[in-house]
């Protein structure tokens, strides 16, 4: 079942999956918790993923921000523990860590709530969080910004060309919210290891990669830095200084371990544990980023440049 307040992109994806049965689609908003009472019944796992997201947009307007993305986390827990769900993962943002922004700091109280939903006693549902980075060829992401612009010849803006970011494909994305589901113990944020890229070396990737297509050579696509945004970062961050000591690492992820009322073994469901603290926070300002030739190949190999 799937429940989204969009009912034109609802619509769409209910013809490319009319043929399976299992699909349901539903129109519904996380801020109205009658809604998400009702259609959470019989429901083992709940994921949540609606938001805002937008930095911009939710500067400019924070009270939907907050309406969408901390009173709407409360609703979904409240429809959870009224109706025995079993699991319930809400994906945050690196926007999460040490915000600066109203996006980010909703995102961050989203996370408190699903860790606190924890601690209320018996036996009800198991709550958990995920942080994920740029999901490139998302809804919204900057690959097909970036694509448009040189379709029609450039200029390809950019922010500020010293901004570093952690990536991830679609399909990461969703292999990280299967495996959180599942591996959640109570309370922790679940983070996948990424690779990082400069903005800069994706345009430049981007650039010599498309160009071509539409017969223009990469060096008459121009550059344009327009300067950071309100609440833009430089560097993304995924682990901060003050979460380091409860932080497992794993072979594929990290695993934020809850401030209070976290659990002192450590659970078989996370599988072998590399370390049971790390040293160093988890930012793209400390991690070597992709050179633009091997950006170019995970362009072309995970099909993001195809469409």
């Amino acid at each position: 079942m799937g429940i989204d307040n969009n009912e034109s992109e609802l619509f769409l994806l209910g013809r490319e999956y009319r043929d399976r049965p299992e699909v349901h689609l539903l129109l519904g908003d996380v801020r109205d918790p009658s809604v998400l009472m009702r259609r959470a019944r019989d429901i083992d796992v709940m994921v949540h993923t609606a938001a805002l997201k937008h930095v911009g947009l939710c500067e400019e307007s924070p009270r939907d921000a907050v309406l969408t993305n901390i009173i709407g986390v409360q609703n979904v827990i409240d429809a959870a523990h009224e109706n025995d769900v079993s699991r319930v993962l809400f994906t945050s943002s690196d926007k999460a860590v040490n915000p600066t922004s109203v996006m980010g700091t909703s995102k961050l109280m989203g996370e408190r709530l699903m860790t606190a939903a924890n601690r209320r006693g018996g036996n009800g549902p198991v709550f958990a969080s995920t942080r994920f980075g740029n999901v490139l060829g998302s809804r919204g992401s900057v690959i097909p910004l970036f694509a448009e612009q040189i379709r029609n010849g450039g200029p390809v803006t950019l922010t500020d060309d010293r901004m570093s970011r952690f990536i991830m494909t679609l399909p990461d994305a969703v292999q990280l919210v299967v495996d959180s589901v599942f591996m959640a113990q109570g309370g922790e944020v679940f983070v996948t290891k990424m690779p990082v890229i400069r903005i800069r070396d994706l345009a430049t990737a981007m650039i010599h990669e498309l160009a071509p297509r539409d017969g223009r050579s990469p060096e008459d696509i121009a550059v344009d830095v327009m300067g950071a945004r309100p609440g833009e970062k430089m560097y993304e961050e995924l682990l901060n200084e003050e979460e380091k000591r409860r932080t497992l690492e794993l072979d594929r992820f990290f695993v934020v371990r809850p401030a209070i009322g976290s659990r002192d073994d450590l659970p078989d469901a996370y599988g072998p544990v590399l370390a049971e603290s790390i040293e160093v926070a988890y930012n793209s300002a400390q991690v070597d980023p992709m050179t633009v030739d091997a950006l170019r190949t995970y362009l072309r190999a995970h099909g993001l440049l195809d469409g």
